[in-house]
């Protein structure tokens, strides 16, 4: 038994890394279209772009585990029926339940680094997340301009260059329009410099060789020469902090939500600290029995190449993920019952057990005597 179980979970690594694979990047490729067109609007560097990638793959990681889970089991056990495979098994006196064993282990395994990956590495990646989009959103345009493009950092400035080097921060034919403090300040200079100033952490531009043209409505303008002159385009006030962790119940760690809900502190509501507590559990619990469904429904068609079971498959595991969220949305909202998060997990491990276990004839086998 030991042999046979080495053997079919060597199988079954290269199918999981290929789903793996496959489904992270069909998880991840609507989000990294959206930060693309946010990011290209500020112009940021690739670099902020990889990071916040970095970031999103946790919770990615722990949506696409199951689903590469159950299309390589799936796959193995399937192909191993089309090749006589589990005939020659079950010629040994190993039934299919006792061939699921290894599996089960794989899902007990996955469902231990599903609970790491929700319950203490998303929490801190979330807010890491959410805490450099806002940065990048609020300030990445401001190092980088782009030629013949008008730029406005704020309401009341305006900002445009004929030409720019190719990192974004040196200007040349520069053209300001300033209508703060209640007057029109126009500003041309030959070249200019835009930086974030270590000591005040504004975002500031060297203005070297031009004139200010200032009009305040009152007397007739006047301009001025300079051949050298610095403005503030973007004050360290501009961007106002962002939050600290724990404000949102998604960004507090499973041992974090029991030492709260124990404590009574309840900055974050106890119904949605509750709920999440009860959200990640439910979440790992299902893997241990995706296996049990995969190998029920790959043998639905016996030595016939149908795609329809992993189809099925596939279905009920959406199917399965959106009744937890919405389990977990009721209870946050409505104080509903844990029960509530419960009963989709343990339906769907009894019905797999049992649809296995007809599968394998050992209730066949137990009528008979």
């Amino acid at each position: 038994m030991k042999i046979i179980s080495k053997y079919t979970l060597s199988k079954t690594i290269n199918p999981f890394l290929v789903s793996l694979f496959v489904v992270m990047t069909a998880l991840l490729l609507e989000r990294l279209l959206v930060l693309f067109g946010i990011l290209a609007e500020g112009n940021n560097k690739i670099s902020i772009f990889v990071r916040l990638l970095s970031m999103l793959t946790p919770h990615y990681l722990g949506l696409a585990i199951p689903a590469a889970l159950c299309v390589s089991i799936f796959f193995i056990m399937q192909n191993m029926s089309q090749n006589e495979e589990i005939d020659a098994i079950n010629s040994m006196g190993i039934s299919l339940s006792q061939l699921a064993r290894p599996f089960v282990v794989v899902g007990v395994v996955f469902s231990i680094i599903t609970f790491l990956l929700y319950g203490f590495i998303q929490p801190y990646a979330r807010y890491d997340f959410r805490k450099a989009l806002y940065t990048a959103t609020h300030t990445g345009w401001a190092p980088r301009l782009q030629s013949g493009k008008f730029v406005s950092p704020s309401g009341k400035l305006t900002l445009f260059a004929d030409n720019v080097n190719s990192n974004g921060d040196t200007l040349y034919h520069v053209f300001i329009r300033d209508l703060s403090y209640g007057k029109e300040q126009d500003i041309t200079a030959r070249q200019g410099n835009i930086y974030v100033s270590s000591a005040t952490q504004n975002i500031q531009i060297d203005l070297n060789d031009g004139y200010i043209v200032t009009d305040d409505k009152k007397d007739s303008p006047s301009t001025t020469y300079f051949t050298h002159a610095t403005r503030i385009l973007i004050g360290k006030s501009y961007m106002g902090a962002f939050h600290a962790r724990g404000d949102d119940e998604r960004e507090l760690t499973f041992l974090e939500l029991i030492i709260r809900l124990k404590n009574g502190n309840y900055l974050v509501p106890y119904s949605d600290m509750y709920s999440q507590m009860h959200f990640i559990l439910a979440r790992s619990v299902i893997l241990i029995f995706i296996p049990l469904l995969s190998i029920s429904l790959a043998m639905s068609q016996k030595r016939k190449k149908n795609r329809t079971g992993l189809v099925i498959a596939l279905i009920i595991l959406v199917g399965l993920d959106h009744t937890l969220q919405l389990s977990h949305s009721l209870m946050a909202t409505k104080n509903l019952s844990a029960i509530f998060m419960w009963v989709p997990p343990v339906l769907f491990g009894i019905v797999c057990t049992i649809v296995l276990l007809y599968k394998s004839g050992d209730f066949q086998g137990r009528i008979t005597r």
